[in-house]
């Protein structure tokens, strides 16, 4: 038996609930594990509360994220006392995700655990983390360096976009950072390395189709008026990354700055990305990512008090990252 986050959804109505399962319940897939860690992203938290339409199927144990040890495999690339972790790939949502104490799935969408990072590192990056690591590249792939110009980050204190900040700022990039929270300011600039802050408000109204080359680049989380503004903003030549919806899924922009100023705006998708690039993506944030930034973030609580915490990061009342300890 093991326990687990398990949402249901039937004539009784909806609901997640702590269970104990048997191992015979599991997804029949190629690789099984002891869940060392998982997460609690804001995805996992309107799942589990019953705030949006995450869910494809039930019963369902959420948690987008998880790391742990390998136990039985019938795939070639992984063994028994392997350490793997998993992000994406619909997890927790279409198949039984990180938020129990096993987990069973396809060999093909694990990753090794990095040798520079523990796996509670690892799950104190996370989704967030291993997003903002692909935007970065995005960027490096378009020949975005720090002699281009700043780097503008929206959603700057939510979790990309704090591990955007870190990233570029340890890479040597000039770093903008908008937010909603006057009071991140210092943790932005001391903790993150952000040179300077900006008030979202800025960006979040309607505005022209060109403004004032303001950054060579940026990594946008928001979207909508937000990325409208972003683009507008940036350089000749340069490169927005995509990667989020906070403000909404709409684009009312113009082509201006696509025809008028050769920007490029590249999409991130973390889900569905492919192994070689998820790969390439967790040995540099082993490499850039120290214990003492990913400590000073990061919150652990037991698997049964996940219900509580998935309140308490709806209601807005968490900064930096809620690690779930699953053993």
């Amino acid at each position: 038996m093991f326990k687990a986050m398990v949402i249901d959804k039937d004539e009784q109505g909806y609901r997640s609930q702590l269970k104990d399962l048997s191992e015979t319940q599991l997804p029949d897939e190629d690789v099984t594990l002891d869940v060392s860690y998982s997460t609690l992203n804001y995805k996992d938290a309107l799942a589990i509360c019953n705030k949006g339409p995450i869910v494809r199927q039930f019963p369902m144990v959420p948690g987008i994220d998880f790391v742990g040890r390998v136990t039985a495999s019938r795939h070639p690339d992984w063994k028994q006392g392997d350490a793997a972790l998993l992000t994406g790939w619909g997890v927790g949502e279409k198949h039984w995700g990180g938020l129990a104490q096993k987990a069973s799935v396809p060999g093909d969408w694990l990753v090794a655990v990095p040798e520079t990072l523990t796996p509670l590192n690892t799950m104190a990056i996370g989704t967030a983390g291993f997003t903002a690591m692909l935007c970065v590249l995005a960027l490096e792939k378009q020949g975005i360096t720090p002699a281009s110009g700043p780097v503008l980050v929206t959603g700057a204190s939510g979790g990309v976009g704090s591990f955007s900040v870190s990233l570029l700022a340890k890479l040597g990039y000039n770093v903008i950072a908008s937010s909603g929270r006057a009071s991140d300011e210092t943790y932005l600039k001391t903790t993150l390395g952000a040179a300077e802050v900006i008030d979202r408000d800025e960006l979040a109204q309607p505005g022209k189709p060109l403004g004032k080359e303001r950054w060579a680049a940026a990594i946008d989380s928001v979207g909508s008026h937000t990325l409208s503004n972003v683009l507008a903003g940036t350089q000749r030549d340069g490169v927005v990354a995509a990667c989020g919806m906070a403000q909404g899924l709409d684009l009312p922009g113009s082509v201006a700055p696509f025809i008028l100023r050769g920007v490029t705006l590249a999409g991130v998708d973390s889900v569905m990305c492919p192994k070689p690039l998820r790969q390439q993506a967790w040995q540099r944030l082993g490499q850039l990512l120290d214990d003492a930034l990913l400590n000073q973030i990061t919150t652990v609580i037991p698997l049964r008090d996940v219900h509580q915490g998935a309140q308490d990061l709806l209601d807005g009342n968490v900064r930096g990252r809620l690690v779930v300890d699953c053993a």
